[in-house]
């Protein structure tokens, strides 16, 4: 028994966290980016200057410009760490923030900002 819990002990000492992403959206959420972006008012220099370079740029079919950020957390189960037990029981939790910007003429048209939790398993018993 002292080794089952000394192993869930080092478990969870061990639990990984990762992020990956823009690290600009880690304090953000619908309410703060609304006070930061104003529909038909902010410009891409300003987008740029309050949250730096986006992870995907793309276009509409009508050549307007559509900006991504994203920011994932994501945290692995402790279980993941045990001997044995973790390849029965294992997985992970994420966090992930997304920011989508429309531009039209070089101005904010339209843009979302959305969070989510997802959780993985991926265990044999999972």
């Amino acid at each position: 028994m002292k080794k089952v819990f000394a192993a869930g002990m080092v478990a969870l000492l061990l639990a990984g966290c990762a992020s990956s992403g823009n690290r600009a959206l880690e304090q953000e959420n619908q309410v703060t980016v609304q006070s930061k972006i104003q529909k038909g008012i902010t410009t891409k220099q300003q987008v740029k200057a309050q949250f730096g370079d986006p992870i995907g740029v793309s276009f509409t079919d009508g050549g307007n410009e559509v900006w991504t950020y994203s920011l994932a957390n994501v945290k692995l189960n402790g279980s993941t760490f045990i001997p044995f037990y973790g390849l029965f029981h294992n997985g992970s939790k994420a966090h992930v923030k997304q920011l989508v910007i429309l531009f039209k003429n070089d101005i904010v048209e339209k843009y979302t900002m959305s969070e989510s939790n997802t959780e993985t398993k991926s265990g044999w018993a999972d």
